[in-house]
């Protein structure tokens, strides 16, 4: 596999369209963080990190509406291998006019755009969810 990242972000879209309530992936620090910001967001109702078969895999909460409808309407990925996108501080754009999320990579660790902003770090865009 060589994009985990992308990995991650097909097995939540999949899991959210078959209706599960819990996504199983391989664990990793970067992942753990990106899952910590998406449930500190409102974006996932929950995580945890375990191992099987001596792997450590994360688990993800999936959280839908009121009527069942998800939460996430999209999670793109921005980066990718082959097409690194790094902007500074003041260039980090805004999703959906400020309704959605960014996830940004920095010096700083794994932040959303607009903490990464207020902070005054740029780097990496990762993803952007709404």
């Amino acid at each position: 596999m060589t994009d985990p990242i992308a990995d991650m972000l097909t097995r939540i879209r999949n899991g959210l369209q078959a209706r599960h309530d819990n996504v199983d992936i391989p664990a990793s620090r970067l992942k753990v963080e990106l899952a910590r910001i998406l449930e500190e967001e409102g974006y996932l109702a929950g995580y945890r990190q375990a191992e099987a078969d001596g792997k450590p895999v994360l688990t993800v909460s999936l959280k839908y509406g009121p009527a069942g409808e998800s939460v996430i309407t999209s999670l793109e990925r921005v980066s990718r291998p082959g097409y690194r996108v790094y902007v500074p501080s003041r260039e980090i754009p805004k999703v959906l006019g400020g309704l959605g999320i960014n996830v940004l990579s920095t010096s700083g660790g794994v932040m959303t755009g607009r903490d990464a902003r207020r902070k005054g770090f740029g780097g990496e865009i990762l993803c952007q969810v709404y």
